[in-house]
């Protein structure tokens, strides 16, 4: 509980930090609405339904880059100016890109790093196991992009104009949808194969007996004598 404490403190320090002189003030206001609603229900269900260390390290990183993107917006973190001035030149020019790829990274890293949470939902929830405990996180993430792409297209019916466009990000690109849905599940598909590999050397799943440690009702009985 201390460290989560930390970790929230940090986070509501940065999402402040953040709101100083953003470049659209409205965009960071609809980017923080997803991270207020996130903190809600991960504090409403600590106790219920809680989380391994390892999972809340996870949603913590994503969070902090979302608000480094709420500050920027998605479509103008200076990443190239960063990386230019360590090393003389663009990161872009390393690979002949000519987009601001943030955005496609954190759609990668929303599988990525949220499929572990996810998959220990899913062990608690409905006692996966098996292929179907990794499977499910990956169906669930390529779910959940697909909501958050329709949500960025009713932001532009809703609000449409600069603000639409900066929440959706697309910049020029008509397939960004489909591009962004299939890292989400590209990256939940590696975090998975991962998890899967580190459990099969391991000879166990750490992260259901981490679970059922900690929490009564998932303990396995007893094998029959």
């Amino acid at each position: 509980m201390r460290l989560r404490l930390v970790l929230l403190a940090i986070l509501l320090v940065l999402c402040i930090v953040s709101g100083i002189a953003p470049i659209s003030r409205s965009d960071w206001i609809l980017e923080n609405v997803l991270v207020v609603l996130t903190i809600g229900i991960l504090w409403w269900s600590r106790r219920w339904l809680p989380l391994t260390t390892a999972s809340v390290w996870l949603l913590f990183v994503f969070l902090v880059l979302h608000e480094i993107g709420s500050h920027y917006t998605y479509a103008k973190v200076p990443y190239d100016d960063w990386f230019e001035s360590l090393t003389g030149r663009t990161f872009n020019s390393l690979f002949g890109w000519e987009r601001n790829h943030y955005d496609r990274l954190i759609h990668f890293l929303f599988g990525f790093l949220l499929a572990v949470p996810i998959r220990e939902l899913f062990l608690r929830l409905v006692r996966a196991r098996g292929f179907t405990s990794y499977w499910l996180p990956v169906q669930m993430t390529m779910s959940w992009s697909a909501v958050y792409e329709v949500v960025e297209w009713l932001s532009i019916l809703v609000f449409g104009g600069d603000l639409g466009a900066a929440f959706l990000g697309t910049q020029g690109d008509e397939l960004d949808p489909y591009k962004d849905m299939a890292l989400a599940g590209a990256g939940a598909v590696l975090s998975m194969a991962i998890v899967a590999i580190l459990n099969k050397l391991k000879d166990t799943d750490l992260q259901r007996d981490w679970l059922e440690h900690h929490v009564p009702s998932l303990k396995r009985p007893p094998a029959a004598s």
